[in-house]
């Protein structure tokens, strides 16, 4: 699983890597490592780069980067249509549900 120095790499691949909301990047991190079920830990990982904004910009391109990189990471391919619509529906319904991020990610990888 990425730990936190990973996200903020992918981050500062599209802008500085400055905090808006580190706390909830930890948390979702430190449940992540906990958990089995990668799929779970990453569901975690995009709801709060999305949802809470954990860095001052680019948190749509680190989220989709984070899904890119663990789905790889596991043997999978990423379908990037299903992969823009992931973060696309997520903001617009403005989703907290771990449960529909888990199955949202399912359905972007292959």
């Amino acid at each position: 699983m990425l730990n936190l120095k990973d996200v903020v790499a992918i981050n500062q691949s599209f802008h500085e890597g400055k905090f808006a909301n580190r706390s909830s990047l930890e948390f979702a991190l430190a449940y992540a490592a906990k958990t089995t079920n990668w799929t779970k830990g990453l569901a975690y990982l995009v709801r709060a780069v999305l949802i809470d904004y954990v860095f001052e910009d680019g948190n749509k391109r680190t989220a989709a980067g984070a899904i890119i990189v663990e789905a790889y990471g596991h043997g999978y391919r990423v379908d990037k249509d299903a992969l823009l619509a992931l973060v696309e529906r997520a903001l617009r319904k403005n989703t907290t549900s771990i449960r529909e991020f888990e199955e949202m990610i399912k359905d972007a990888i292959r």
